[in-house]
């Protein structure tokens, strides 16, 4: 075992003799043979043992087991100690994830501390088997059908090519013990079901199935690498910047596979993009949210933007000085008239006596109307906007200056308001000049 492990750390570039490593041992069969065969073959070796405290004295005898191991090999042992059911509490998540969110923070605070160049854990063939089955069930595209990859980040896993029997084989030929987590004997997690009822009953079709499913995940991992080249090239061809061309896109072989492929990393669930790819045949404008991004079906475009570019903001503002925001920034300056209006849109020049302070800078709000200087009567300011021919992007990032009254004195950058605008009477301006960010 120790020949085919050593050959699978060279063919996937997992260490290089001198390396320091640092191994994750619970103390089962899978991580102490991990641990031994890394030994062995002159790799120098840190181990790190969690104890989650979720096993009453079984989890204090797996530590003390860990260290008696770690002692007899010479091996330096860092153990690190959890309240991970108040953890879980705390965080709302489940006792499982909980668990993982702490080891995998651990592993790499020690890694930094040690100084070591990559973390061993003992995810072995069976294992990659079960994760194939476990996204089967939860439906998965064709990197769910991979498995577990032998690297992810700093993370290793040296043992992939080998299953469990060979594992508990290889230590009772050594003559070594390991501890058994009770918890794996029961059919209580997911996981745990597919290893004790689904793979049995697949054996009985199939006695190599874990070996089959290994040697299938391999071809179809070849197949990603192949289809993850052909994806890239096509989201070259349609998505430029935070812009998708839905022309452009549905001339693809498959338009929605590609934009599950761009959406489906920003948090967008196959539901959600089966809706967004409907929505590009529609008319109008449509908008999606993840949990950080927005997806804005736009005439013949998708756009693509954080969603703290559809921040509302208000802003209080100064009686003078220039204030910045996220879209860009505004002066203001007390004067008196002097007979010149200024023509450009991202100026206006108000009718001070006419407006009650302080002024306020906010988005607009869905249903808002104003009188637009040089107009008669009210509009919408969604209305006015759609004349001038904006996007619903630039609809929503709409900015206006209210007085203390809430009465709208300037859409920003566009056209001030009748109410407050300068005539033969005008002694004293307010001076708005908006500067746009690049």
């Amino acid at each position: 075992m120790r020949y085919k492990v050593e050959r699978f750390i060279n063919e996937h570039r997992l260490l290089e003799q001198g390396d320091k490593v640092l191994v994750a041992i619970s103390g089962g069969a899978d991580s102490v043979a991990l641990l031994i065969v890394l030994h062995g073959l002159g790799y120098n070796c840190n181990a790190i043992h969690c104890n989650f405290h979720l096993r009453g004295e079984e989890s204090n005898c797996d530590e003390q087991f860990t260290k008696d191991l770690c002692e007899r090999l010479g091996i330096m042992l860092h153990t690190v100690h959890f309240d991970t059911k108040a953890y879980a509490q705390e965080k709302g998540i489940s006792i499982e994830m909980a668990a993982r969110e702490q080891r995998y923070a651990a592993f790499e605070e020690h890694r930094g501390t040690i100084g070591a160049k990559v973390i061993a854990v003992a995810h072995h063939r069976d294992d990659s088997a079960e994760t194939i089955l476990l996204n089967l069930t939860r439906g998965t595209g064709i990197k769910g059908l991979r498995g577990i990859q032998p690297r992810n980040g700093c993370i290793i896993r040296p043992l992939l090519c080998v299953g469990r029997d060979e594992i508990t084989e290889y230590l009772e030929w050594r003559g070594e013990k390991y501890v058994t987590d009770s918890t794996n004997l029961t059919s209580d997690y997911t996981r745990n079901k597919i290893r004790l009822e689904i793979i049995p009953k697949l054996a009985e079709i199939n006695p190599s199935i874990l070996a089959t499913l290994a040697a299938t995940a391999q071809r179809i991992s070849d197949a990603e690498k192949i289809y993850s080249h052909a994806i890239k090239e096509t989201v070259e061809r349609v998505k430029h910047g935070d812009v998708i061309s839905i022309e452009r896109l549905e001339q693809e072989i498959a338009p929605a596979t590609v934009l599950h492929e761009i959406l489906s990393p920003m948090g967008f669930n196959s539901a959600q993009i089966e809706d967004i790819a409907a929505s590009m045949s529609c008319d109008g404008s449509r908008q999606f949210h993840s949990t950080e991004w927005s997806v804005i079906k736009n005439r013949a475009e998708l756009l693509i933007l954080p969603k703290r570019n559809l921040k509302q903001e208000e802003r209080l503002l100064p009686h003078e000085g220039t204030i910045m925001t996220t879209q860009g920034n505004l002066t203001i300056t007390h004067t008196t008239f002097n007979g010149e209006i200024p023509k450009e849109r991202n100026v206006a020049c108000l009718d001070a006596d006419k407006i009650l302070l302080p002024l306020i800078l906010r988005n607009t709000r869905n249903g808002e109307r104003f009188a637009p200087f040089g107009m008669r009567g009210t509009k919408l300011i969604s209305d006015y906007l759609t004349d001038r021919k904006k996007s619903i992007v630039e609809k929503q990032a709409q900015l206006v200056v209210t007085d203390a009254r809430g009465n709208i004195v300037w859409l920003v950058n566009e056209r001030p308001a009748a109410l407050c605008c300068i005539s033969e009477k005008t002694k004293n301006i307010i001076r708005l000049e908006w500067e746009k960010m690049d």
